[in-house]
């Protein structure tokens, strides 16, 4: 199986879960704007869950919930991200953003939902003991709150408003928070699934999420909008300082695939078990969206 085929038939179970999750709850406005919030995307961090888990063992049907998971908490980011006060973006996967489509207190609700529904996700008993579902869900607080990705984003509107555009090392802090942290928490949660040390899976994720920060950055400056879905070329119009604007394109590149190279690396305990994971760290600097 070739590894876009992988990703769509593991966004496909990803999808099912959701929409399962969804037909449970009232017909409301701001149930729809949750389903099509979460709705499309590569859901490269439901795939990091599920074939993390995989390779240590751990079938998709044990899984699942918590890959569902990471992608409603990275769905409410999303509808959050886009709102006004936020980026103000009125394109997302080649779609209106929530806020449009709706309104904006459709979109703040809608994304308070899927936050919520994150976490109820992880309480689904498929997904093992009391104790490692506690660890997913403390796991995916910490990924997402104040230590990792709200903390990011809170350091990325503050340095729109900074006299000094930042240094190479605060964009790599910042990322490290905004992108990296869930990515980190998807490949882990594999490991914890199986009960098995998360520290590889760590490693490899932290490499793959600045790796995706990094290409994310070139796109929005060299990317085709229609491909990428969203508006393109933003952080050169608000004047902020990213990977591209501090290393330059080619050098930009150069460390993006230095960091692919590392993020496999840290597999290689896992053998030829871990070519999934691979293929996907090869897929995020090779991406058009």
């Amino acid at each position: 199986m070739s590894f876009s085929t992988l990703l769509a038939a593991d966004a496909g179970l990803i999808q099912a879960r959701l929409d399962a999750a969804f037909a449970q709850l009232p017909d409301q406005a701001v149930i729809h704007a949750m389903a099509y919030a979460s709705a499309g995307g590569k859901r490269l961090r439901g795939f990091l869950t599920l074939q993390s888990a995989q390779m240590l063992g751990v079938s998709p049907a044990s899984s699942i919930s918590a890959a569902a998971s990471i992608e409603a908490l990275h769905a409410y980011s999303l509808v959050h991200d886009d709102l006004p006060a936020m980026d103000n973006d009125s394109l997302r996967r080649g779609l209106p953003t929530v806020h449009i489509k709706w309104d904006e207190a459709t979109a703040i609700l809608a994304g308070d939902a899927l936050q919520t529904l994150a976490f109820e996700l992880l309480t689904d008993p498929s997904l093992g003991t009391a104790d490692t579902r506690l660890k997913l869900i403390a796991g995916l607080a910490k990924a997402s709150g104040a230590q990792g990705m709200v903390l990011g984003q809170a350091l990325d509107i503050a340095a729109e408003t900074a006299t000094d555009p930042l240094t190479l090392s605060q964009i790599t802090q910042l990322q490290a928070g905004k992108t990296g942290a869930l990515f980190r928490f998807a490949a882990e949660a594999g490991a914890i699934l199986a009960e098995q040390n998360p520290r590889p899976l760590r490693a490899y994720a932290t490499a793959l999420g600045l790796a995706f920060q990094i290409a994310d950055d070139i796109l929005d400056v060299t990317g085709d909008a229609d491909k990428a879905g969203k508006r393109l070329q933003k952080d050169a119009a608000a004047g902020k300082a990213t990977f591209v604007s501090l290393l330059g394109l080619d050098a930009a590149r150069v460390r993006a695939k230095s960091l692919i190279d590392e993020a496999c690396d840290h597999l290689a305990p896992y053998g030829a078990s871990a070519q999934n994971l691979i293929d996907c760290a090869r897929f995020t600097i090779a991406r058009e969206s």
